[in-house]
């Protein structure tokens, strides 16, 4: 796997990864490293801090590209499921009875029984409906249904769903199918090794506007945050707030990534050991840097995020780097 070009080349000189600090009462107490990497479309590192090269699995970050097939076999249109189900087609959600209906509403559409759907039940839950990734095996099922692919298999890496979206992707990173490295996701599904510029490149082309079906699940997202995430989650008050100047999808073991909408740039973050804490300071913190939200919407999510108690803060030591 080789990395993607960077302005004026490989990175020669090393920059240090960001450090985000819990501070209880002002005293350090915990620390996390974080990776962090800024591309515009041609796949150039314009900005960072850590290793570009840095491999991760991309997680629920990569949902959105998975849908692109849900949107570009006729399936979405089909089915009826409107900028809702497009939304929830990307969703990492709550499980929450809104969420749930969504889910089931896009499988209605495609005449879909429930009880297909092969994400695990949640703990303490009823219903495969209810889980995080349920609306994105929803439109997995219902690209099946319309293009009479097997329902049974869909989660298999040599399915030929699987194969659409593994193609999709290695374009979008112009890079051959087969070297991309797939693995296993918590719910059943391929994801993804990658390094951490080729996630923000993805982000880059999701924010750009340049492509139809990417543009229409950019829009779904952005107009309905609510359904991405939940009410008080980081990805859907970052939506909200912006005011549809960016947009924000995480995923787990550290990994957030973010597209500055309209504009083709791309930022991927990856905290070493996981945190989701630190993942979401590192990007309040990115997002005043390339000044791509509002002073007053970064403090009021600063104030909601990153001081989870009156003892407790946190902050985030280091910056981005330019490659220019």
């Amino acid at each position: 796997m080789s990395l993607l070009p960077s302005l004026g080349g490989a990175p020669r000189a090393s920059v240090s990864p960001l450090e985000v600090r819990l501070l209880r009462d002002g005293i350090v107490e915990s620390r996390h490293r974080v990776h962090a990497v800024v591309c515009d479309g041609r796949g150039r590192v314009l900005m960072r801090a850590g290793d570009p090269q840095l491999l991760s699995f991309v997680r629920s970050s990569l949902k959105p590209f998975q849908a692109t097939v849900f949107v570009a076999s006729g399936a979405a249109d089909a089915c009826g499921c409107g900028e809702r189900g497009l939304a929830i087609a990307c969703a990492s959600h709550a499980g929450t009875p809104a969420h749930a209906r969504e889910a089931f509403r896009l499988l209605w559409g495609a005449e879909v029984e429930p009880e297909q759907l092969q994400c695990p039940i949640p703990a303490g839950g009823s219903s495969a409906l209810e889980h995080n990734c349920s609306g994105k095996h929803a439109a997995f099922l219902a690209t099946c249904k319309r293009l009479g692919w097997s329902s049974e298999s869909y989660l298999q890496n040599e399915h030929p769903l699987q194969q659409e979206v593994l193609k999709r992707v290695a374009e979008l990173l112009a890079l051959p199918p087969a070297e991309l490295l797939v693995a296993r996701d918590d719910c059943g599904a391929p994801t993804l090794q990658l390094q951490l510029a080729q996630m923000a490149l993805l982000y880059a082309h999701l924010g750009s506007g340049d492509q139809p079906d990417l543009e229409r699940l950019l829009r779904a997202m952005l107009n309905h945050p609510e359904l991405v995430a939940g009410e008080g989650r980081f990805d859907t008050e970052l939506m909200r707030q912006g005011h549809g100047q960016v947009l924000s999808k995480g995923g787990a073991e550290g990994i957030q990534c973010l597209s500055r909408v309209g504009e083709g740039m791309g930022v991927a973050i990856k905290v070493e050991d996981g945190s989701a804490r630190a993942k979401h300071a590192v990007a309040l913190q990115l997002l005043e840097q390339l000044d791509w939200l509002t002073p007053i919407t970064l403090d009021d999510l600063r104030r909601q995020f990153l001081a989870p108690a009156p003892h407790l803060r946190l902050e985030v030591v280091g910056e981005l780097r330019s490659t220019a």
